[in-house]
Parts: C-alpha cells; sequence; structure tokens
C-alpha cells in the first residue's frame, strides 16, 4: 500500500472493496477515537485521503466500529460522523467521499414549529453506530427496495449528543429531513416499521407507517409492558413476517410474538403504485457521472410487492467536468478547487516499469472514481497522458530492514528493502553489499519489489549499503545493522563463573 507520506498508521480496518476499489479506516499516530479514511484506485496500491477524523469506538469482541454508512442501493452515497473541534458531526457525500457537507436541519419540529437554525451551528446529526445485537438493525436503516428512504435516530444542534434523540426520515436520499418520532428507539429490519428497544419496558413497542413516516401506527401485542430484546426476520426482504423476543422484567423468561403483517394488505401492488424518483444532492442530477431515476412506491399506498416485483432503474450519462475527479496520488486540492502537487510529492518520478525510450501513462493529478460514468471530451483533460518515459540519474534511493530496526538475531533471515524514487528502468542496476565481503546485484529494482534476504554468520556490527546506478549517475545509502547472539552473553558469564570456581 502506498499512503501520502505525512501517514503515520498505527493501525487499519478494511472497510469496503466495492466496485474494485478498497476504502481502508487508517488510524495515525497521534489518533486514539478516530480514524482516517483513505480510498485506492483500481489496483488498490494508491490511496488518497477521503475524509479525516472519522469517530470511532469499540465494538463487540474487541473489534472497531466506524461511523461511515453506505446508503442502500445508491452508489456513492455515504454518512460519516467526523470530529471537528472535539465536537461530532455528520456529514454526507454523494460521489463517494471527493466532497463533503453537514446535513440540513428539518425546516419543522414534530409539533410542526419551525426550526431556526444555521449551519453549521445548527444541522442534523445522526448516531451511525452499528447495533451489537445480532438481531436489530442499530440506529440507521436504508433498503434496496425503498430507494432514497433512510431513517435514522439523531438530533437537531451544534453536534450529536445521546440526549433529546428523535427518529428522522429523508425521502430523497439525504437532501431533505423530517422529524416523525421523539422517542430513542432501535430500528427493525422492515423499512416502515421499528421496534422500540427501550431501556424500560413499553407498552406500544411496535410503531407501523405507510406513508413514510407521516403517520405512525402503535400496536401493543402482549397484555404487559415488554422489554424488546431483538427482532428475528425472515430470510428476504419482502416477507413481512417477524418474531420479536423480550421479557417482562429483568428476571423473566424470554417471550417469543411471531408477526405476520400480510393480513392488514388487501392487494399486491401494480405498476400505478410506484411514482418515478430522481436522485439529486440539492438539485445537481448529475451524481457520479450520472442522472439516475428510480421507481419507488407511492406514499400512503397500502400494497404488498410480489417477491419477484423487480423495482426498475434508469440511467443517462453526464457530460464530465471537474467535479467529476478526485485528486491523484501525491497531490492535494486547492483553494480554487484544482489539484496541485503535495509538499512531499515528485511529480517526475516514474513507474517502475518505465523504460527509457518507451511511454508511460503520466498523471494530469486528477483521477475518476471508477464508479462514475461521465462522458465527453473534458474526460481527456483530466485523464492521464501518454508520454515517453524520461532518463534520470537514479535519485532517492532508500535501505531499511523488513522489520523496521537496526537489530538482527545471529543465523536468522535478514531481509533488506530497496526503494529508488527517481531514475526507475530497466537500464537501473542495484548493488546490496551486506557488509560481510558479500554483495549481490540486480539487473533491474523492480525484481526485489519482496526485498533481499541475507544470514549472518559472525555477531559483530555491519555497514550494508546499496547502490542505485545508471548511465546518468547514481545513488548510494548507507545502513549499520547490529548482529548479536541471544545465547552468547549467557555462555560468556558460566565460562567465567566456571574459571573462578576453579
Amino acid at each position: 500500500m502506498k499512503l501520502p507520506k505525512y501517514a503515520l498508521p498505527k493501525d487499519l480496518q478494511i472497510i469496503s472493496t466495492d466496485d474494485n476499489q478498497v476504502v481502508a479506516a487508517i488510524q495515525d499516530w497521534h489518533q486514539n477515537d478516530s480514524y482516517n479514511l483513505y480510498m485506492s484506485e483500481s489496483r488498490g496500491l494508491f490511496f488518497m485521503l477521503m475524509l479525516e477524523d472519522v469517530v470511532s469506538s469499540g465494538g463487540p469482541e474487541d473489534n472497531v466500529m466506524i461511523d461511515l454508512y453506505e446508503v442502500a442501493g445508491i452508489k456513492g452515497v455515504f454518512l460519516s460522523n467526523k470530529l471537528v473541534e472535539n465536537q461530532v458531526k455528520t456529514y454526507i457525500t454523494y460521489n463517494k467521499g471527493r466532497d463533503w457537507r453537514l446535513l440540513q436541519a428539518p425546516a419543522t419540529d414534530l409539533q410542526g414549529n419551525k426550526v431556526y437554525c444555521e449551519q453549521p451551528y445548527c444541522s442534523l446529526h445522526l448516531h451511525l453506530h452499528v447495533s451489537e445485537n445480532p438481531y436489530a438493525s442499530g440506529n440507521i436503516v436504508s433498503k434496496d427496495s425503498a430507494p432514497g428512504v433512510i431513517i435514522a435516530s439523531g438530533v437537531v444542534g451544534p453536534e450529536l449528543i445521546n440526549n433529546n434523540v428523535s427518529i428522522f426520515i429523508t425521502s430523497d436520499a439525504g437532501n431533505t429531513w423530517k422529524e416523525v418520532l421523539f422517542e430513542n428507539c432501535k430500528l427493525s429490519s422492515l423499512i416502515l416499521t421499528f421496534i422500540c428497544d427501550a431501556p424500560h419496558p413499553t407498552p406500544h413497542p411496535l410503531r407501523l407507517s405507510f406513508d413514510e413516516g407521516g403517520n405512525w401506527d402503535k400496536y401493543s401485542f402482549t397484555s404487559s409492558p415488554l422489554y424488546v430484546d431483538g427482532v428475528l426476520g425472515e430470510p428476504g426482504e419482502d416477507i413481512l413476517i417477524m418474531t420479536i423476543f423480550g421479557h417482562f422484567s429483568h428476571r423473566a423468561e424470554w417471550q417469543l410474538v411471531k408477526i405476520d403483517f400480510r393480513s392488514i394488505f388487501q392487494r399486491r401492488c401494480g405498476s400505478e403504485d410506484y411514482v418515478t424518483w430522481q436522485l439529486h444532492n440539492q438539485g445537481e442530477v448529475c451524481i457520479m457521472g450520472m442522472k439516475r431515476f428510480f421507481q419507488k412506491l407511492r406514499a400512503n399506498v397500502q400494497c404488498v410487492k410480489a417477491g419477484d416485483q423487480f423495482i426498475s432503474q434508469m440511467s443517462d450519462s453526464c457530460l464530465c467536468t471537474e467535479a467529476d475527479f478526485e485528486c491523484d496520488y501525491g497531490f492535494e486540492r486547492q483553494v480554487d478547487g484544482s489539484c496541485a502537487p503535495a509538499f512531499w510529492f515528485v511529480p517526475s518520478a516514474t513507474s517502475p516499469d518505465c523504460t527509457t525510450g518507451d511511454t508511460f501513462l503520466n498523471t494530469t493529478g486528477y483521477r475518476k472514481a471508477l464508479s462514475n460514468k461521465c462522458t465527453g471530451a473534458s474526460l481527456a483533460k483530466y485523464s492521464p497522458r501518454q508520454e515517453k518515459c524520461p532518463s534520470q540519474a537514479p535519485k532517492g534511493l532508500q535501505l531499511f530492514t523488513s522489520e523496521g530496526t537496526l537489530v538482527a538475531t545471529l543465523g536468522s533471515n535478514v531481509t533488506f528493502l530497496v526503494f529508488l524514487e527517481e531514475g526507475l528502468g530497466s537500464m537501473t542496476s542495484v548493488t546490496v553489499d551486506f557488509g560481510d565481503g558479500t554483495a549481490i546485484s540486480y539487473v533491474n529494482i523492480s525484481s526485489i519489489d519482496d526485498g533481499v534476504k541475507h544470514i549472518y554468520s559472525k555477531v559483530g556490527i555491519y555497514q550494508v549499503s546499496a547502490t542505485a546506478s545508471n548511465n546518468l549517475g547514481s545513488d548510494r545509502v548507507i545502513l549499520y545493522l547490529h548482529v548479536s547472539c541471544k545465547c552468547c552473553r549467557a555462555v560468556q558469564e558460566f565460562l567465567s563463573l566456571k574459571k573462578s570456581n576453579l
């Protein structure tokens, strides 16, 4: 993995490998409760920063939980909680992390009163934690069968807190939100229902809505208030059967209640029950290089979707603009939106496979997300360009041990890693001198990507060097390796003690 040179990771979590692209959460040396998100190109080799200071927490079995949520059925749309001056705030992206913005607060509260607030001091912030209970969905739910609909628990204000939590819903993939319930409940596996598993027993733990949260019906199914522990859903997203399990008191046995929703539906859904909805980002309809349309159920329609019914999607490609491209490896976005080389990056450095006289694809500083489908003349403006391989003298040679230390044990395999920033090519040779009278040469540095192994037969301090050279010049680097023997000191002490006894 090639990370920006300022990254000093102490932990790494793989978040996603969708679309042949790796999203990794990396904790830097100074971070304790947050991670930085990085995204790779198609090979999963070069990573660029996607979002800084994403909130993290400890999960079950010591797993690390990252506050990143991908909206089901809509590629490129993510929600994430980020630390900003010790405050947790929720951000959304519609282009797979290139641009992020705060969630817009609802226009009114649950009572219909206007909410007067301005970003960033007053916006919507959501709990994105995945439930530790395998039988509950947690604090946020979206489904492929209900495109654009997201239900989540959260608060309106300057930051995310655990007090005065409400349930919010959006029908347009996060552009606008409305408060639908002032209760801190975990959401169930069905998009039109949720189950309250509050820390106290509730007489009406089941809520059901047919108009995307505008109105809710309360249901009870036991004679006494119930603590809800979890929900077991039948296989399949559209099977309207669930089993709720809970208990009447902390010392009582579990109670299981099976609920069949099919009796409340009088008919199957038809084409007239669906409406066409277009994905957008605050009015911008070109998302990830496409105009996308979805068929979803109308609000207030009370019908059951057949198991084989397909919710169709349509898309039209958009002309490429600068907004469809993220900064390539080694480049950073400037105030004017352009991508310029970072302070640590040398644009003239070519790929290891570049040979003098051949050509290579040289970056313009931009790269298009793999799932972005934009087309047009502007695509060539930002795409890599075919250029001739330059002739360069070796520069920036580096030599390390694979363990990252300068100490080795006698008789063990020591692996040396060699890197060269400039002057790479088939004409550049590399010689590694192990300092014990042994040296080995390679015609091409790319042939030793896995390192060079060597075993020392005597203890001591060795001067190890690597030299890279071609017809334009050379570069040399040195390190000192201390080879010791674990048992040597014990043997010497034993011999000394034996001599004194004699």
